[in-house]
């Protein structure tokens, strides 16, 4: 299995595209990767890259007396470690769950979490832009979760903007949008995207240069 210590997560957010790797991804046999493109940044500036810690969500109308619906969530949270994504699934697109803002944001960035996604709602997004925490998101609302929607699981297979998402999976967004890299072909989908990338660059060259695209496509197979 790729681990956060197996691969140099910030060598990738600097060289690796979404692009490209969804690209690779579908030489591999898996053209179902990139997450619907309604899940955008906060800040497209910001890159995120890291391995899935999945939570479901469900829809809740009331909070029940004595119960504490954060309470996965925070365990959830309170166990992100270095280069891990909070994946929070809420079957978005939605106008009710909202699981994520600063307060989660802080607790995540303490343990070296590598960011979130979601299809949820997200809110406090000024203060999250300040801090360039990594947060793809499904929307952006003032409201709280409670009452509202609660996590129902956490470490199990999920759905997000129509992309499957388990346990461990390599998570790479940009600008483009957000591709999901399954574990057990992810290092070999992250070989292929950098070598793509060094035929793009040749290739990006040689078009400036007054080459035709026939030409380069012969040379490179890269378009």
């Amino acid at each position: 299995m790729t681990t956060p210590s197996a691969l140099d997560l910030s060598d990738l957010k600097s060289r690796l595209y979404s692009a490209v790797l969804s690209d690779v991804l579908d030489e591999l046999g898996y053209p179902n990767q990139a997450v619907k493109p309604f899940v955008r940044p906060l800040d497209e500036a910001v890159v995120l890259c890291g391995f899935a810690r999945t939570g479901l969500y469900m829809k809740r109308y009331e909070v029940p007396a004595g119960r504490n619906p954060y309470e996965l969530e925070m365990d959830l949270i309170d166990s992100l470690k270095p280069g891990e994504i909070a994946v929070l699934a809420c079957d978005g697109p939605t106008d009710r769950i909202a699981p994520w803002g600063e307060l989660l944001t802080t607790a995540a960035m303490v343990r070296g979490a590598a960011g979130c996604l979601t299809d949820g709602l997200v809110r406090d997004v000024r203060r999250i832009r300040d801090v360039g925490f990594p947060l793809f998101h499904g929307g952006i609302g003032p409201l709280d979760s409670k009452g509202r929607g609660e996590m129902m699981a956490a470490d199990e297979p999920v759905e997000i903007g129509g992309a499957r998402v388990e346990p461990g999976d390599f998570i790479f967004g940009d600008a483009d949008g957000v591709v999901i890299a399954p574990n057990a072909v992810a290092e070999e989908a992250i070989r292929r995207a950098l070598a793509k990338i060094e035929a793009e660059d040749s290739t990006r060259d040689e078009l400036a240069a007054g080459a035709t695209l026939r030409e380069v496509f012969a040379r490179h197979g890269v378009l």
